[in-house]
């Protein structure tokens, strides 16, 4: 006891020892330098501080023992215990270190540290490059249809991709299904009527049942499945050019002025008529999130609708920023109160707004007349269909980065302006249609161009 109590611990002790210290200890006061401080930064600057410092609760905490094989908080102290009481060598020492530790011929922890940033800043390398490399475009269509009789109308829109990959598509007063699996197609109805025909298509987000706008003002659903026809809506009295689903909520345009709502689960379907527009709606798009509505018109104008106050025919925004007729609209699908348009022929300009400040934050003069617009949603690029032009630029399809709005390439595919632009359910194929001028009868000929968008390990596109 009194060997104990001796000199074993006094700093004379310990500078006669043959053992050669890093630095002295004392009997009362901890020396710092004693500490593996190395690994105590190693653990405490590691990724799995984020977690700790992150929001997560306590149950979530414990939910991660128990995923870790700690069956309670008792055995996790005892483990804690284990690791506190023995150095990374697994030699026995404690927090508070009162005496000299001999010195160590290992190679300090940090070193890891050293790696684990060497191996970040390269993995940063590689994907800047990644991101940088130019994206090539297909030079020709995977597929080519045949589409006769389709109308050449800008103010139509006859062509939609529903959510069970099927393409609806009318020619003349027929209306087509095309099953993009199995590569065949069924006609769904015919109008009789010689003087109509139909005027807009919009599949339902189930996919089984799609409404089909006519010439004569009727707004009808019919059953992609049995192929019959559910019900006719009434409200319009001019052709309903363009629809649009929210849920339940079938939302029709026409050029007799008025957006009406149907919910087609009520017997009495029209639950909202509003007519603010002073010449034919022509554009009909809802949110992602099903807030909010945008229509264009024929007046040049574009207005933001809420969908809790549109019955009250009160207006969130109206934009008046584009020079001819707005058809092509389409929400941002990663940026939900960003909202593109594009105008007609005179104006020719796409514009990207901020909804929720309600101003246009780009603006890009694609020099020809906007039929369509589809977002990229594997990337942050945008697609535009083109018609007319007077600077040489009509009937193409454009590929603009995004938000920058650089053009990364345009391929000219069609002979005559692009009258319609859709996307499949994946978002990696594209379907464009076109007047052919080429051919007299003004037959149609319908591109499909298959775009592989959703590899993220390759930045190129590639052909189907």
């Amino acid at each position: 006891m009194s060997r104990f109590n001796g000199d074993w611990y006094s700093p004379t002790r310990l500078h006669d020892s043959p053992t050669q210290y890093h630095f002295p200890g004392d009997r009362f006061i901890p020396n710092r330098s004693l500490m593996d401080l190395d690994q105590a930064h190693t653990l405490l600057t590691s990724r799995t501080r984020e977690v700790c410092n992150s929001t997560f609760s306590v149950s979530f905490c414990l939910l991660l023992l128990w995923s870790l094989g700690f069956g309670s908080w008792d055995e996790y102290r005892r483990k804690l215990e284990e690791n506190l009481f023995f150095d990374s060598e697994g030699r026995p020492f404690r927090m508070l270190v009162f005496r000299g530790s001999p010195k160590s011929s290992k190679k300090s922890i940090r070193f890891l540290d050293e790696m684990q940033q060497q191996d970040e800043a390269e993995a940063l390398h590689n994907k800047n490059i990644k991101q940088f490399q130019y994206r090539h475009l297909p030079k020709k269509e995977s597929r080519v249809l045949d589409a006769p009789r389709i109308n050449d109308d800008y103010y139509l829109n006859i062509m939609d991709w529903g959510k069970r990959n099927i393409l609806a598509i009318a020619l003349g007063s027929d209306l087509y299904l095309w099953n993009a699996e199995t590569g065949h197609s069924q006609k769904l109805m015919q109008v009789d009527d010689q003087e109509d025909y139909p005027t807009s298509i919009a599949w339902c987000e189930d996919g089984r049942r799609v409404a089909v706008g006519h010439l004569s003002s009727k707004l009808q659903l019919w059953d992609a499945e049995t192929f019959k026809l559910i019900r006719s809506l009434e409200g319009h009295d001019d052709r309903v050019g363009i629809a649009a689903w929210n849920g339940q909520i079938l939302t029709s345009g026409s050029r007799d002025k008025s957006i009406i709502n149907h919910d087609v689960r009520a017997r009495n379907s029209l639950t909202c008529r509003v007519q603010i527009h002073s010449q034919e709606v022509c554009g009909l798009k809802w949110s992602i999130t099903g807030n909010k509505l945008a229509s264009g018109g024929n007046e040049n104008l574009i207005y933001i609708w809420e969908a809790s106050k549109m019955c009250s025919s009160n207006f969130l925004h109206r934009f008046s920023g584009h020079q001819a007729a707005v058809k092509a609209l389409a929400w941002c699908p990663y940026q939900s109160d960003v909202l593109a348009s594009g105008g007609g022929t005179l104006d020719g300009c796409i514009k990207i707004w901020n909804i929720q400040k309600g101003t246009c934050i780009n603006s890009i003069g694609a020099n020809a007349q906007i039929c369509g617009l589809e977002w990229n949603r594997h990337h942050k690029e945008i697609l535009s269909g083109h018609g007319f032009s007077a600077t040489g630029h009509q009937n193409e399809l454009c590929l603009w980065k995004y938000p920058s709005m650089s053009k990364l390439g345009e391929l000219k595919c069609h002979s005559s302006r692009v009258l319609h632009l859709s996307q499949s359910p994946d978002g990696s194929t594209v379907v464009s249609a076109g007047a052919d001028e080429t051919l007299r009868n003004k037959s149609i000929t319908l591109k499909i161009r298959r775009i592989i968008m959703c590899n993220s390990k390759s930045s190129k596109y590639a052909l189907n």
